[in-house]
């Protein structure tokens, strides 16, 4: 009723009441209109079609200076006593929608979400014909997929439509033929874009965790101009933590001259080619390569393997001095190249912003010695923050909690001469977690309590109970607490590692801003007997932050991930929450 009670108090402007008459005079109700006369009407500007004969008509004179009481209030006449009719002065009330001028209902229309446009032609052939308007089409692909480009001017993947061939080489005989690259984007419309491609495929865009075993990995699901592109992001090069992250196509879908939406799988180094994407349970689907033989080498495995270290690592395997480090990356590249791009993709979320967030959670890049750069993600629950591994390695896989950081218990660091020592900095952090040892065995102790009173029924041991239930409370509030919230920024303090700490990076912030207790997770090969060890978080800025291990005497910077993500955010804090267990129980 509220949009019906808008139209109608649109319609009565004076200049669509002129419009609508001079419309009504020139053609039926029920004539066709062909897309030209409709691009004609959504194109006309207002002073044009108020203009002409929009203000008294032929007879009304050329010479007035402004139009005649008939033409702006409708037509009055005078009774046989002199008086004006006031009973036909007002102007007429559109009684339906389809009343309404053609151009002020492609204005409606494209306010509404494209889904609920085939229904709105079903409601007569005045809509049907109107739905035939690009600048709907357009506008709900802008609105609903942040299609900035023009069909007209479009630039896809570095290629203009005017470009439409390029002339591959053959390198031996250096000669080629012309590939057609992209479809001739002239002869389409926005309305097939909507509805053959952005449409269909809209399930999967956003960001992604390839089903690869421990390694995990992001994928960003985005619309590139007429192109859906699957980006797998990966970090940068080791250690290089603060570099920008970098991006490889996985597959990409796109229309063609039939209008058909096409799936290529742009894995390997011969060019897209023939692919598919299957969509069954929901917030998963997966990739199948059909032409796998596009992702092989002249020269075989050996080929295919220094290819991929140098595009992984951006080094050679000779330059990898570290025995074991070189047994790590080869084992990634044999387990990882089995795929032949034939993955299953679960959907994450970007945790939800909270004004007691620390800092601006989401993910970052960072340092996990042998195994090289590693992307987490970072969120905030109360007074926990947590890391959450999004790639990982056979040691800890992708998907488990790597950092568990207690911001109800911040540390204060000592000077710098005491930070170089690490039995100093041992010492502060250790005397946190025997604390925190002493209060988890206590509060087991009065949950046990807790149940044999009640199991008892005894009146002494009910008492206990409650004073035990009442202790408890107090701890927690005092947990919940968390850390003190400020408007202005906390003061920056020297800040240097311990001797003996080993850092992936020689160059790290100079200064801190907050520290606080945490655990990190460790483990053998192959996830066995993992164990949470104490270590201190460092907040260096809102973009960086770094772990201490202390078992280790190691050091883990991280850097954030800069890149915009859209379609990623999770809808409230219970469904991302859900999100985190379901990850940890894909690799455990």
């Amino acid at each position: 009723m509220a949009v019906c009670a808008r139209l109608c108090g649109v319609g009565q402007s004076r200049r669509c009441r002129r419009r609508q008459r001079h419309n009504q005079q020139g053609q039926g109700s029920d004539s066709d209109m062909d897309e030209e006369e409709e691009e004609q009407i959504v194109g006309q500007k207002r002073g044009d079609v108020g203009g002409g004969d929009g203000g008294g008509g032929p007879d009304s004179g050329g010479a007035t200076a402004g139009p005649s009481i008939a033409g702006e209030y409708g037509s009055c006449h005078v009774n046989r006593g002199g008086s004006l009719d006031r009973a036909n002065t007002g102007p007429p009330h559109p009684q339906s929608l389809a009343e309404l001028p053609p151009e002020l209902l492609v204005e409606i229309f494209s306010l509404l979400p494209g889904t609920a446009l085939p229904n709105v032609a079903l409601v007569g052939k005045k809509f049907r014909q109107i739905l035939n308007t690009e600048t709907i089409w357009r506008r709900r692909c802008m609105k609903e997929f942040g299609m900035k480009e023009d069909l007209r001017k479009m630039e896809a993947g570095g290629v203009s439509s005017r470009d439409l061939y390029v002339k591959r080489v053959n390198p031996r005989v250096k000669s080629g033929r012309f590939m057609k690259l992209l479809p001739d984007y002239e002869h389409m419309d926005y309305r097939d874009v909507y509805t053959r491609l952005l449409h269909p495929y809209r399930h999967i865009l956003g960001l992604w965790q390839p089903d690869i075993g421990p390694y995990g990995g992001l994928l960003n699901v985005v619309v590139d101009g007429l192109f859906i592109i699957g980006w797998m992001y990966l970090p940068p090069h080791d250690p290089r933590v603060e570099d920008p992250m970098r991006r490889r196509p996985l597959f990409r879908i796109h229309m063609w001259e039939n209008k058909k939406a096409s799936v290529e799988c742009m894995y390997g180094h011969k060019g897209p080619h023939k692919g598919d994407i299957q969509t069954g349970k929901k917030d998963e689907f997966s990739t199948k390569c059909n032409q796998t033989d596009h992702h092989r080498m002249p020269g075989g495995r050996q080929e295919e393997f220094r290819t991929w270290l140098e595009e992984e690592w951006g080094r050679t395997l000779e330059e990898i001095f570290h025995e074991h480090m070189q047994e790590l990356i080869l084992m990634k590249f044999i387990y990882t190249s089995q795929y032949d791009n034939c993955l299953t993709y679960r959907r994450i979320y970007l945790p939800p912003v909270m004004p007691s967030d620390l800092l601006h959670p989401g993910l970052f890049k960072g340092t996990y010695g042998s195994h090289g750069l590693e992307i987490v993600m970072l969120s905030f629950h109360g007074t926990c923050a947590r890391a959450t591994k999004l790639t990982g390695d056979p040691n800890v896989p992708a998907g488990q909690l790597t950092l568990d950081v207690d911001l109800s218990r911040p540390v204060v660091l000592p000077d710098l001469e005491h930070q170089r020592n690490i039995e100093e900095l041992s010492r502060l952090v250790l005397g946190i977690h025997a604390e925190v040892q002493r209060e988890e065995q206590q509060q087991a102790k009065d949950t046990s309590a807790i149940a044999r009173g009640a199991a008892e029924g005894a009146c002494g041991d009910a008492i206990t109970a409650e004073e035990v239930e009442e202790d408890r409370v107090t701890c927690s509030d005092r947990c919940q607490s968390g850390p003190s919230s400020s408007t202005s920024p906390p003061e920056a303090h020297p800040f240097v590692l311990p001797l003996g700490v080993m850092a992936r990076n020689e160059v790290y912030p100079r200064t801190w801003r907050k520290c606080f207790y945490g655990t990190g997770l460790i483990a053998g090969h192959g996830f066995t007997s993992p164990e949470r060890t104490p270590g201190l978080f460092v907040l260096f800025d809102e973009d960086r932050f770094g772990f201490i291990w202390l078992e280790l005497k190691s050091f883990s910077l991280y850097s954030r991930l800069t890149d915009p993500l859209a379609h990623a955010y999770a809808p409230n804090m219970e469904r991302f929450e859900a999100m985190l267990c379901n990850m940890q129980s894909w690799t455990s």
